[in-house]
């Protein structure tokens, strides 16, 4: 039996959630870019759309830390999900 979900550890989460979460937002909207096709023109309707979905990506990724049982946890799964959004750019060849 799992524990009930609790409050504890919250500025952890809170902390990974900011970090991480904005890390990952980052990197989505990076990836997004590399699929549209994005190079240096963001005042394009694509470049508008990859800059504007930093702030949901983020959003929804702050909301949802909360469901981590722990702050650990928290940190150890957004930051695998971040590394992962991360090397896939860079595999992408996306970061030179």
């Amino acid at each position: 039996m799992t524990p009930p979900l609790t409050s504890r550890n919250w500025a952890g989460k809170t902390a990974a959630g900011l970090v991480l979460g904005l890390a990952l937002a980052l990197g989505v909207s990076g990836l997004l870019a590399t699929l549209l096709g994005v190079r240096d023109s963001f005042f394009s309707p694509q470049g508008q759309f990859t800059m504007w979905t930093i702030a949901p990506v983020w959003c929804a990724v702050l909301s949802l830390c909360f469901l981590f049982r722990s702050g650990l946890r928290a940190w150890l799964w957004l930051g695998l999900a971040a590394a992962a959004v991360w090397l896939t750019l860079f595999a992408l060849g996306s970061l030179s």
